[in-house]
């Protein structure tokens, strides 16, 4: 006898030409329900859908964000919103919302997000971020401050093409502009898997860190660190910042042989200097990076199949992908060979939903603390048994 499946999903797309497909449910109450709903920011902004959302599925919790660019299964679409709708018959689930304001630091957001959902019997987080705003190795650094060593957290920055103006965080306030949002979800039913990979390779001088603070940079050997990004730009910088997510730098703490990958936010030519989504840790090291389609489809491969090993042994019901809008900008009319390459590894029956980042949240492999990305693809499964 063939086992019961006890994760319900279903997905819906909404486009200009088409509407939404399928066609929204009728409203059924009593149901608890959790949908994830990644979307165009001004498709967002205008709110009508996500009120639809909320009338066909009265009583479900929503997050999501704003992006740059929806991933529905292995297709990957702009200018469109994607609802994933989740039953439980075994995890319970409930949700955090922060503000990122002025006298608060991304580290304080991230333990207040921690604070709202720990509790003995929290599995795992998965957290939404305004991507402009926040500086997103201290987001996660203050929830894994918060919450036991046990419990894994995921996510992503929310994105907004390639624009860089305004971001947007999706839960149940509405789509709202620097805050975080978070769903922890609760119980030994759900096996939760996750893997995180680029497929960047370093090139030219590795540079020391001499004047940076925090997720500023100011000058690498001495030298202003935007002018000689600039040379290497050449007719790219004229660009910038968006030009910088085809040339991200890697970036390595002093004493540490493991480095991350950072993306421009935005730079101030004023001061000559670069913001990052990451910190930049003076006395370290950065060096520049380049790729191109075939390693970044073999980085989401790896991502993949990294992120089935913590399933251990069970198919995957839901996945939800988190890619950085650098590798959708590389990648251009050859983005969907990335989501097709998870497809391949994760199987057919998986429901598959994500969106392209400004910064992507994932431990570095399993049982790691959760430290933040760019240009990587990160994988999250459930499976609830």
């Amino acid at each position: 006898m063939q086992e019961e499946k006890v994760m319900q999903h279903a997905q819906y797309q909404w486009i200009q030409s088409r509407g939404w497909t399928p066609e929204l449910p009728a409203a059924e109450a009593g149901l608890q329900r959790l949908i994830f709903a990644f979307g165009a920011k001004q498709l967002l902004k205008e709110r009508a859908l996500t009120g639809e959302l909320r009338d066909h599925f009265p009583g479900a919790m929503l997050i999501g964000g704003s992006t740059s660019g929806e991933i529905a299964g292995d297709e990957v679409t702009d200018d469109s919103l994607v609802a994933t709708v989740i039953g439980f018959d075994h995890t319970n689930f409930r949700a955090a919302h922060a503000t990122i304001g002025e006298g608060q630091t991304s580290f304080e957001v991230g333990k207040e997000l921690a604070r709202q959902l720990n509790d003995d019997t929290l599995r795992h987080v998965f957290v939404m971020s305004d991507g402009l705003k926040v500086n997103g190795s201290e987001l996660a650094k203050g929830i894994a401050s918060g919450v036991a060593s046990t419990v894994s957290v995921t996510g992503g920055l929310s994105g907004d093409g390639a624009n860089f103006a305004e971001t947007l965080v999706v839960d149940e306030s509405g789509a709202t502009p620097q805050c975080a949002a978070a769903i922890g979800f609760y119980g030994d039913h759900l096996k939760i898997g996750y893997g995180s990979m680029g497929g960047w390779e370093s090139f030219g001088p590795i540079r020391e860190i001499t004047r940076a603070e925090g997720n500023v940079l100011y000058e690498l050997d001495g030298r202003n660190a935007l002018d000689l990004y600039k040379t290497y730009l050449g007719p790219h910088a004229e660009k910038l910042p968006a030009s910088a997510l085809l040339f991200p730098i890697a970036v390595t703490e002093a004493n540490s042989k493991v480095s991350v990958v950072r993306t421009i936010l935005s730079i101030d030519e004023q001061n000559k200097s670069m913001t990052f989504a990451g910190d930049i840790p003076q006395g370290g090291t950065a060096q520049l990076m380049k790729t191109n389609v075939d390693d970044l489809v073999e980085g989401a491969r790896a991502a993949a199949e990294t992120s089935m090993k913590g399933l251990g042994g069970q198919k995957p019901d839901l996945a939800l992908l988190v890619s950085c809008v650098g590798r959708k900008l590389v990648m251009d009319q050859r983005t969907e060979e990335e989501t097709e390459a998870v497809r391949e590894v994760l199987g057919d029956d998986a429901t598959i939903a994500g969106f392209y980042s400004y910064g992507e949240l994932a431990p570095f492999s399993q049982g790691e603390a959760c430290r933040l990305h760019n240009q990587t693809m990160t994988i999250t499964v459930f499976s609830e048994h």
